[in-house]
């Protein structure tokens, strides 16, 4: 393993970084450097964590596991698991809308792109791009009311792209993630893009992780569960030389999740701010070694690729490209050229598109260009407006209901709220084009009529939810409107939510 230790400021100062109050001075190599150290730890540390993507879940990866990697394995699934790499591609794809059109574009035209495009998606991005195609627009595409998984870790892992142009200049950064950040999330969800975002842009001026991670938290609002979250984990690493007693005191307080629908009841969690943690417990354990940071993130479980990304993302700015090992650069320069998953974009487009957006968001907050240095206004951290997710809301059962639904389903429940699960599937060889229409009634009214697609692309993540019921006994009837022999749609359970604990 290659042991990578953060230079001391002394030899920094000497890459052409000043430390001047107000201004931060950055080389144009220093800033490709940085810039593409991003990307490639980005692609890096999902590769690293992939195989144990929700292998683990509600428990560590046990030390004596042993993390066998393969050279050539980036490229590998570049090629024949392009999935993996989820995250990277919504990344790239919102850093080419502000390339293409522009730092002050509106947030349609970030949704758009994603939302038509043919990759593969989850949770709140793709009740997100359902909403999107149905006609609900950000930012109500990402609320909460709208969108089950707001609080998910989507725009977590997808926020690295506004960090990476508006190096120490976190307020540019909050303006991008809130246009970005709200098409497919609300709350906690939102602010782990904040956060994440925040520690980017300090990864051009701070060689502390200690300082980046603890001056990054004051761009989320002091009131909400994310922030008390992260703060916890802060004061338990002061407290704890070993990581694994963190991890334990964070599933002991912040473990449950209460919104997304497939966490609930489930040691299944994808919530923001518990993967936010783990990458929280890389960065600050890991002391700057690189392999030593991405593997604990790894090592933490649940979202275990996305969250040694993000860090190694972190790191790999904070290092530049230049500093990270020599054996992940050596598979990094396999696959720069490669395109990512149904997408005309690369590595190496990342990186350019990144530098010019940069340079862009420098001279349009009143940074300049001086022999080949750039000038930029620093800008403090500040924090974003507060919001919650799921307010007064807490899971209290979960009903199996495995039914195929020919034709009418009616069930009768108590809850001030509910989440209907179910999915549509394909029976005999036909094309993917079919969409079911259900009509949803409660209580003898009609609430809605719904559209389940069959296509993996265009599906609705679940059947029905209303977080707005009354207290009391409600009455449910499903009606498919439109039955067919060729494809099938199935209701699996039913989640009822209560306003007391």
């Amino acid at each position: 393993m290659s042991i990578l230790v953060l230079t001391s400021y002394t030899n920094y100062k000497k890459r052409n970084i000043s430390k001047n109050e107000n201004i931060l001075q950055l080389s144009d190599k220093i800033l490709k450097d940085k810039i593409k150290g991003g990307w490639a730890g980005q692609v890096i540390g999902v590769t690293y964590g992939g195989p144990y993507e929700f292998s683990f879940l509600g428990t560590y990866i046990q030390d004596y596991k042993k993390f066998f990697y393969q050279p050539g394995t980036i490229k590998q699934n570049m090629i024949h698991n392009p999935g993996l790499y989820d995250d990277l591609y919504m990344d790239i794809i919102f850093a080419n809308v502000i390339y293409k059109y522009g730092i002050l574009v509106c947030a349609d035209s970030f949704a758009r792109p994603f939302a038509n495009a043919d990759f593969k998606l989850w949770h709140a991005n793709q009740s997100a791009r359902y909403n999107i195609l149905n006609g609900i627009n950000p930012p109500a595409s990402g609320y909460y009311k709208n969108n089950p998984h707001a609080d998910d870790i989507d725009f977590q892992i997808e926020s690295d792209f506004a960090g990476l142009m508006c190096p120490g200049m976190p307020h540019a950064a909050a303006k991008l993630d809130d246009k970005v950040g709200h098409i497919m999330c609300y709350g906690d969800g939102w602010y782990g893009g904040v956060f994440i975002s925040t520690m980017y842009t300090l990864a051009f001026t701070e060689l502390s992780l200690n300082n980046i991670v603890k001056t990054a938290l004051k761009s989320v609002p002091n009131k909400s569960n994310f922030y008390k979250c992260i703060s916890d984990v802060i004061r338990w690493h002061d407290m704890y030389p070993d990581w694994h007693d963190t991890w334990f005191e964070l599933q002991k307080k912040w473990a449950e999740d209460v919104g997304c629908p497939d966490g609930v009841f489930n040691p299944f969690d994808i919530d923001a701010k518990i993967n936010a943690a783990y990458v929280v417990i890389g960065l600050l354990y890991g002391n700057g070694n690189f392999d030593k940071s991405i593997e604990i993130a790894t090592r933490c479980g649940q979202d275990a690729d996305c969250n040694p990304s993000t860090v190694a993302g972190i790191l790999g700015t904070v290092l530049g490209y230049d500093k990270i090992p020599e054996r992940w650069k050596k598979e990094i320069q396999e696959v720069e050229e490669i395109p990512f998953s149904n997408t005309s974009l690369s590595l190496s487009d990342a990186y350019k598109i990144s530098y010019k957006n940069a340079v862009n968001t420098i001279l349009e907050n009143g940074g300049k260009i001086k022999n080949n240095l750039y000038e930029i206004r620093k800008q403090n951290v500040v924090a974003v407006k507060q919001e919650e997710s799921f307010s007064n809301l807490y899971p209290k059962e979960m009903i199996s209901l495995s039914v195929p639904m020919l034709k009418d389903t009616i069930f009768s429940f108590s809850g001030e709220g509910i989440v209907i699960r179910g999915s549509t599937s394909q029976i005999n060889q036909s094309s993917y084009d079919y969409a079911f229409r259900i009509q949803v009634e409660y209580d003898k009214k009609k609430a809605d009529t719904i559209l389940l697609p069959v296509s993996f692309i265009k599906r609705r993540n679940e059947i029905y939810w209303n977080y707005e019921l009354s207290s009391g006994k409600h009455n449910i009837r499903i009606r498919v409107l439109n039955p067919s022999k060729d494809y099938a749609v199935s209701l699996t359970d039913y989640i009822l939510y209560s306003r007391n604990k």
